[in-house]
């Protein structure tokens, strides 16, 4: 089965409306059918809890919307999770000591090191992100990258073709 790795800034955009959002439903909608399994890290859900609350903080979302796009991700977590449809990853020492190498070659902050490291210990199919140099660096560690943007990839990717 086709394994999605998302990094946070593609699952902030499930639960808050951004550009780009129904890209990630569609990704969540084929989890959700048992067509494709989800990964993350352990890291990312830690990320997007700080943007949510940063969100609320610079009153980009309102209180109630804070609230209802918390039990939104908090309980379709949960509910993945059950269904063995999204794994999430722990951030052990080895996986950080792996991330060494990433960080010097390719001139990137530990944290997207991180989410290489965790994709490829998820063996995941592919890394899905809006993030450009995140993405790039990817790619250059030999591993399949897409940018959320890029709907038609994303599509093709999840459909085989």
């Amino acid at each position: 089965m086709l394994r999605l790795y998302l990094d946070s800034s593609v699952i902030v955009k499930r639960y808050v409306s951004e550009p780009d959002s129904h890209t990630v439903d569609y990704i969540f909608d084929k989890g959700w059918a048992g067509e494709i399994s989800i990964a993350t890290s352990i890291w990312n859900i830690g990320e997007v809890l700080g943007v949510l609350d940063e969100r609320r903080r610079r009153k980009w979302l309102s209180e109630s919307e804070f609230t209802k796009a918390l039990e939104n991700f908090t309980s379709e977590v949960v509910r993945l999770l059950h269904l063995k449809t999204l794994e999430i990853f722990p951030v052990l020492s080895p996986m950080l000591i792996g991330t060494w190498p990433i960080i010097l070659k390719e001139h990137v902050y530990e944290a997207d090191a991180l989410q290489i490291q965790t994709c490829i210990n998820s063996s995941s199919n592919a890394l899905l992100s809006a993030d450009r140099k995140l993405i790039n660096a990817t790619i250059k560690v030999g591993l399949k990258a897409i940018n959320i943007k890029d709907e038609n990839k994303v599509k093709e990717l999840i459909s085989g073709k």
